[in-house]
């Protein structure tokens, strides 16, 4: 009839159903492979280092090293090639990756504190790598730095010195990162961020500092990681190991490794490895978790 608006009614069942098939349209796919390792470094607080089995491919998440407070709650010595800028680089040197990627979650001091240091002494020493961040704060909020830094941020930062934004990405070598979301403030305005990071044939969500949220789900959908590196200190800052253990459950990872505790008196000491390893038995029970200690080594094997 004339003038009568269309029936737009849409049952449930159906608007689920084209939900669903929405999000497996936009899942990226990670090409299948056979069992992987990774080995992993803890830094202590938020800062991990992954890299293949043969080093050929190294991604530092986030960086601060040498100055990193995170070893006398544990009762820890820092490692001699973590005590410096130069005993790092002169350690990634002889290590001689192909791909060498720093990826920068926000500009807090205890992710970024020996970020602009260490890419000095890694172009000085003439080892090649490259740095990724959410966009606007590496094409606007960090460009005085780079600046007095001496470093040319075009030569440095995937894209151009674009870097990413959100549901962006940036391949580097056999490396591709994917920028995603996390709830945290930052120093300079800009947004927080995590990583999917593609490397080694598997694939690692790392959360940066953040609360738990609901999209952490649409992470693990799109995406489906394998390993997840969660912060889990609480306190005054982001998630506990309970939400962090949720994180795990979401995102749908079988391996998990918490992070950034330890490191200050406000957030949860050594006992909160233990804490999350326990959290994750009730809340993710097909997940395992590897509790590491500052400056050690974990080798994990994934698919």
């Amino acid at each position: 009839m004339a003038g009568v608006a269309p029936d737009m009614t849409i049952d449930r069942a159906g608007f689920l159903a084209g939900a669903a098939a929405g999000l497996a349209a936009l899942a990226v796919p990670l090409r299948a492979s056979a069992a992987t390792t990774l080995k992993a470094r803890w830094m202590g607080g938020g800062v991990l280092e992954l890299s293949s089995a043969d080093d050929s491919t190294i991604v530092l998440i986030d960086a601060w090293i040498w100055n990193n407070s995170g070893y006398a709650r544990f009762g820890l010595t820092k490692p001699a090639d973590l005590a410096s800028a130069a005993a790092y680089v002169a350690s990634i040197k002889r290590r001689a990756p192909k791909t060498f990627v720093i990826a920068l979650t926000h500009d807090h001091g205890d992710h970024m504190g020996d970020y602009f240091e260490l890419m000095k002494t890694l172009v000085a020493e003439n080892v090649p790598f490259m740095s990724a961040g959410q966009s606007d704060l590496m094409r606007t909020g960090l460009i005085p730095n780079f600046k007095a830094a001496g470093l040319d941020e075009s030569k440095l930062i995937v894209n151009n010195g674009a870097g990413i934004n959100f549901g962006g990405s940036a391949t580097v070598g056999p490396v591709t990162l994917h920028l995603v979301p996390a709830q945290h403030s930052t120093s300079l305005g800009y947004p927080a961020a995590g990583f999917v990071i593609d490397m080694a044939g598997t694939r690692v969500y790392a959360s940066g500092d953040t609360a738990v949220f609901g999209d952490m789900a649409l992470i693990g959908r799109q995406f489906s990681p394998q390993l997840a590196i969660v912060c889990a200190g609480g306190g005054p800052y982001t998630m506990d190991a309970e939400g962090a253990a949720d994180a795990v459950r979401m995102v749908g990872a079988t391996e998990a490794i918490p992070v950034h505790y330890g490191h200050n008196p406000l957030v949860g000491g050594p006992e909160t490895g233990e804490r999350f390893k326990a959290a994750l038995a009730r809340i993710a029970p097909n997940a395992h978790a590897t509790v590491m200690t500052p400056g050690g080594r974990a080798t994990i094997t994934l698919g």
